[in-house]
């Protein structure tokens, strides 16, 4: 009787560890913030600038790109903010992606609701979000254009003036505010800016090269936190 009273008790505080255990992680994920995705490595390519992290979550499959960091393939890791590029070829590796997402806040800790910063979806306009810098862009300045990098160095004698600027779409927002919102780089920066933001009535796709021509406007403040250096108004698309 002694024997199988032990053997409850300690069956007993077995089940109740791991009943524990399970709360705690279930406890743990709820936590996690709104748009947190909690990701396996499933393979790992290391670049010389980016790393390649080949990504499972719960049955999906997909590929995103950080800056180059030691990740762990099995190992479990977090993120929300990130940009997807289609048909993205690394030339490093010699190989196109169909779909990559560039990732700005990798970790391997719980990105927790009390942690996290708000953050509006990558599908919306995001103000002071910050689209990231996508390699291997390379977008020729359009004849009687100016590149990006040509854009913000000389932005204080651009105010009200009509300008013409390519590059490759690298996000897209629909209808809002009554107009949609096109990010595009062309792979020329000045400083850390390398990023435009064009306003228009035209719809494009993100990985298209276009042609856009529209009036510039600096220090931009259009409202609800939306601040931009330069920020091409009413553009036309041309290509």
């Amino acid at each position: 009787m002694k024997i199988r009273l032990k053997l409850t008790v300690l069956l007993t505080a077995i089940l109740a560890i791991v009943v524990s255990c399970a709360s705690n992680k279930g406890s743990k994920d709820s936590n996690l913030a709104p748009g947190v995705h909690k990701i396996t490595a499933a393979e790992v390519i290391q670049g010389s600038n980016y790393t390649y992290v080949r990504a499972t979550s719960d049955g999906d499959d997909y590929w995103i790109a950080i800056e180059r960091a030691e990740v762990k393939e099995g190992e479990t890791y977090y993120w929300q903010m990130g940009a997807e590029m289609k048909e993205f070829t690394s030339k490093e590796l010699k190989r196109t992606f169909r779909s990559i997402f560039f990732v700005q806040d990798f970790t391997d800790k719980p990105i927790l609701k009390s942690e996290a910063t708000p953050q509006k979806p990558l599908t919306s306009m995001a103000g002071k979000q910050i689209a990231p810098e996508i390699p291997g862009i390379k977008v020729p300045k359009v004849v009687g254009g100016m590149s990006i990098a040509e854009l913000y160095a000389n932005e204080n004698t651009l105010a009200g003036k009509t300008v013409k600027v390519s590059g490759q779409v690298v996000k897209f927002s629909k209808e809002i505010m009554k107009k949609n919102w096109v990010h595009i780089q062309d792979g020329t920066k000045e400083g850390d800016k390398y990023d435009l933001t064009i306003s228009t009535q035209d719809s494009v796709k993100v990985g298209d090269v276009v042609i856009f021509e529209g009036v510039a406007a600096v220090k931009k403040d259009v409202g609800a936190g939306y601040f931009y250096e330069i920020l091409i108004e009413d553009a036309k698309l041309k290509k």
